[in-house]
């Protein structure tokens, strides 16, 4: 999922590691060889 606006938090689904958005560079977030998954608010 791409980086959409600061703030967004995005969670590893497979070691838990947790990012928060504090600037929009328009890639996207990977960790583990996977992308990373939006966290709801």
């Amino acid at each position: 999922m791409k980086v959409k606006e600061v703030g967004e938090s995005f969670k590893c689904s497979v070691c838990g590691n947790e990012v928060t958005v504090t600037k929009v560079g328009g890639g996207e977030l990977v960790c583990c060889g996977k992308p990373m998954e939006k966290m709801e608010k």
